[in-house]
């Protein structure tokens, strides 16, 4: 089986699209990574996916453009893959909850994929994911629930 590949796509107008990025030598497991995330950065630009879709060993995921600013790079790029989970919280730009350093992106599947996650015994609820690529992070957004973690007993 020959290696996949990722393509994303930039919608146009009348169902058209534009091959914008394209990675020949990626593996399955970040791809299903990024397809999990609603938004995707480059070059200063944020994405929104609207779609994803598989031909053959091509993977694809569909965007349109979300919003601009100048790109940031990071200081010191992470070692390993960098997850930030951020509290949806626009008016105090999204403080960080959590930071974790992962070594395969299934693992970052794992939590991006999951509807709550539990951070010093607190719920979390999922509202979006995003990998950024001018930071070189996944992010994951969540609103607290109110709700702890109970113990098992046994």
């Amino acid at each position: 089986m020959s290696r996949p590949l990722l393509e994303y796509r930039l919608l146009k107008g009348m169902g058209g699209y534009e091959p914008i990025f394209h990675y020949p030598d990626i593996e399955l497991g970040q791809i299903l990574a990024r397809r999990e995330c609603e938004f995707f950065v480059k070059e200063g630009v944020t994405y929104r996916q609207t779609s994803s879709a598989k031909e053959g060993n091509l993977f694809l995921i569909y965007v349109d453009k979300y919003e601009e600013e100048p790109a940031t790079d990071p200081l010191f790029p992470p070692q390993g893959l960098l997850l930030e989970i951020r509290e949806l919280n626009p008016r105090k730009n999204h403080p960080i909850v959590k930071q974790e350093t992962y070594d395969d992106h299934l693992d970052i599947l794992s939590v991006i994929g999951s509807v709550y996650t539990y951070i010093d015994g607190r719920e979390y609820e999922r509202d979006s994911a995003e990998i950024d690529e001018d930071r070189s992070v996944y992010i994951l957004y969540v609103k607290a629930t109110g709700d702890t973690l109970k113990e098992e007993t046994q």
